[in-house]
Order: C-alpha cells, then sequence, then structure tokens
C-alpha cells in the first residue's frame, strides 16, 4: 500500500479579504484559479472522510487526519478521483451518513510548492488555508517554517487562527 501524502497546513479567518487576496497574487507564480466546492462530509471514527464535488462529473474523495490545533500542523490525507460523484455520494451516505455540507468558493494560488486558499464559506465568511506540500520523507519542520514565514508575509496574525475544519464550524453547537 502506498503511504498517505502529508501537507504542513493552517487554516485562519480574514477580517480583509481584499487585501490579503493583493497580497497573495503579488507572492504568487501564476494567475488564481477560482473553483466552486461541494464538499459532503460523512460520519468516519478514524479522521474525516469528504467527497468534494468539482462539477457533475468530477470529484475527489478525501480522507484525511490532522490535529484540530491552530497554527501550523501535519495533515495525511489520500485523494481518489472520480467521475461519478453523485453515485458515489449515495453509496457512502447509505453507508456512513452524512454529517454536513460545506459548500464555498475557492481561490487557489500557487506559490513554490504551497497552495494557497482564500476561501469564502457558505454560513462561515472568508478565510485563508496554506498548504505546504512535503515531500516524501521530509521532516515537517521546514514545511512549518515556510508556513509561518508566509503567514507573516500574508499578514496573517496567530490570533486569526484556527484550530478545527470548516465542518467542525458548521456544526458546532451554539
Amino acid at each position: 500500500m502506498t503511504r498517505m501524502a502529508r501537507n504542513i497546513e493552517i487554516k485562519a479567518r480574514l477580517t480583509d479579504p481584499d487585501a490579503t487576496r493583493e497580497r497573495a497574487r503579488d507572492l504568487a507564480d501564476a494567475d488564481e484559479e477560482t473553483i466552486i466546492q461541494r464538499d459532503v462530509f460523512f460520519h468516519c471514527d478514524s479522521g474525516r472522510l469528504k467527497l468534494r464535488h468539482l462539477g457533475p462529473a468530477h470529484g475527489h474523495l478525501i480522507f484525511y487526519r490532522r490535529a484540530d490545533t491552530a497554527g501550523p500542523k501535519t495533515s495525511t490525507y489520500r485523494i481518489s478521483e472520480t467521475d461519478g460523484p453523485a453515485d458515489l455520494e449515495a453509496a457512502l451516505a447509505a453507508a456512513y451518513g452524512v454529517r454536513a455540507v460545506v459548500s464555498k468558493t475557492r481561490t487557489l494560488l500557487m506559490m513554490g510548492r504551497t497552495r494557497i486558499h482564500l476561501d469564502r464559506v457558505e454560513g462561515l465568511g472568508d478565510f485563508l488555508e496554506l498548504e505546504v506540500v512535503l515531500e516524501e520523507g521530509e521532516d515537517p519542520a521546514a514545511g512549518v517554517e515556510e508556513a509561518h514565514a508566509l503567514m507573516h508575509r500574508l499578514g496573517i496574525e496567530e490570533d486569526a487562527l484556527i484550530d478545527c475544519a470548516y465542518v467542525d464550524l458548521l456544526t458546532k453547537p451554539d
């Protein structure tokens, strides 16, 4: 069996998404891409399992594990592509049950090996997510250092960091 991929991830709430977008554009290696995503989360005791709808005939089934802590953290994940997301969703919903649905518009920019996500999440607002993709066997400390440096360059303060996934924010009891 192949090993799960890893990245170092941070997520932060944005108070000025337009200013962050401009700073991210200045740092990016290429033009931005806008992606409409609908993530269906299923009940899963060993991590998080979601089906990301990217269109009627394209989706990704994503299983991942990461600590619920603020600041840079290691995320391990596996992605499987599907050309039948609706059928797969029906099967997974029947098997595991749907936990919640997260709908968002994501602006993706790349800076080296780091994915910069500017997310507008329905019901939650605006967020930044950084994913520093690690090489197999690479020490996560290098990715943590990169994430901290990029946070600084983007003007993201420590107190803006959140410690959980969007699905957790949406399902958190008031």
